[in-house]
């Protein structure tokens, strides 16, 4: 007999559905991804942790789960809302069902849901606390929504970093489909030879950043958030990368100031988290969007060349333009609302985007800033010498 699963908005909306994967309540900041694909990339990035995820592609689960498509180590979302579950997957890489996969990880999941009416209430009202349960009533779930705590002044980031410092040497050759029919069975791309040493600072890191940059030349250190500016210049990297995480930027002071001693020092690009943080080490500040930008089919316009690219994203936050000093020039915006999605610094060797280049799932219009990144940290060479 299904099980019935409630989800309830801070502002007194419910909906009534059917629960898979695990049971019982949670709460967290409900919003929506827009993406068609990469669910399992979606529930495993950290940058959601502490969000209840709505999906608004209507059927979720048709190809399962498998271990390659992980993005970090496990789920980071607090519970997964779609509008239908397929129950059984059909695809030759799937290893488990969806529902199997979040009741292992402890994952609320509710389908049955009008995520159309969700989405389009959450755009008019903005994102909101929410509750999903199977054990409370509408009032009690209305109310813990309400009691949870606010996205704003989060540091979440503390609970998604790496505990210690490691060389990623996992798989990050390119992957493409073998053509049976010519005898192949597998066909990768053999990596480039190692060229650059940096060091990459989790904040909530997903693996196709460190693959990206792999593939780029690129050896690659991952140290913990709070690692102090002094112990990463004495590792003696090329450059540094900031990657995306979750929370909110602007509660995250302990890492402005590393970062502030950082910039000065260090070819450096950012995604993500990683942009909003270098916006605060220049003295910038960052706000709240009224929804956020989530999903694989965001427009960016490059300032510099008009170029239009799709892009991937996943930030409930944005940069304040006006609030950046004038040697920091917006490189790039958001086609839609006009926000700011790049920057760069006009003297020194930085530049970093809101989107997310790596995608996972997404388009791969934006996947030349690992290169880029390459030539910034050959051009800096060069004008040391």
């Amino acid at each position: 007999m299904p099980t019935t699963a409630i989800l309830a908005l801070e502002d007194g909306r419910c909906f009534s559905g059917i629960s898979f994967g695990a049971s019982g309540t949670t709460t967290g900041e409900i919003c929506f991804n827009t993406s068609m694909t990469g669910y399992q990339e979606v529930i495993t990035d950290p940058s959601y942790r502490g969000q209840i995820v709505a999906m608004t592609y209507p059927m979720i689960g048709n190809y399962g789960v498998n271990t390659e498509d992980n993005e970090s180590a496990g789920p980071h979302i607090r519970a997964f809302v779609i509008g239908e579950l397929c129950e059984i997957p059909s695809n030759w890489r799937s290893q488990e069902s969806l529902s199997s996969y979040l009741e292992r990880h402890d994952i609320l999941g509710i389908e049955g849901i009008d995520t159309r009416a969700l989405t389009i209430h959450l755009r008019s009202l903005g994102a909101m606390r929410a509750c999903v349960t199977t054990e409370l009533s509408e009032a009690d779930a209305i109310a813990t929504a309400k009691n949870s705590a606010p996205m704003e002044g989060s540091d979440f980031v503390k609970e998604v970093t790496t505990k210690e410092s490691y060389i990623w040497a996992e798989e990050s050759r390119k992957w493409t489909l073998p053509n049976a029919s010519i005898g192949e069975t597998e066909t990768y791309q053999e990596l480039p030879p190692v060229k650059y040493r940096v060091v990459a600072i989790d904040f909530g890191l997903k693996y196709n950043q460190l693959r990206m940059l792999r593939q780029a030349g690129f050896e690659v250190e991952v140290v913990p958030a709070a690692t102090s500016a002094e112990e990463i210049l004495a590792k003696k990297p090329d450059g540094l990368f900031l990657t995306n995480g979750p929370g909110d930027p602007a509660a995250l002071n302990y890492i402005h100031a590393e970062l502030k001693q950082l910039i000065t020092k260090l070819p450096t690009f950012g995604i993500c988290l990683g942009n909003q943080l270098l916006a605060h080490a220049y003295g910038g500040k960052t706000f709240k969007l009224k929804f956020g930008h989530r999903g694989g089919n965001q427009p960016v316009k490059d300032l510099r060349s008009g170029k239009i690219s799709i892009t991937s994203q996943n930030h409930g936050f944005a940069v304040d333009p006006d609030s950046l000093p004038d040697d920091i020039e917006v490189t790039h915006i958001n086609l839609n609302d006009n926000t700011v999605e790049g920057m760069r610094h006009k003297t020194l060797p930085i530049f970093s985007v809101q989107y997310h280049p790596e995608a996972a799932p997404g388009p791969n219009d934006a996947a030349h800033f690992f290169t880029d990144f390459a030539e910034l940290i050959e051009t800096s060479k060069i004008n040391r010498e």
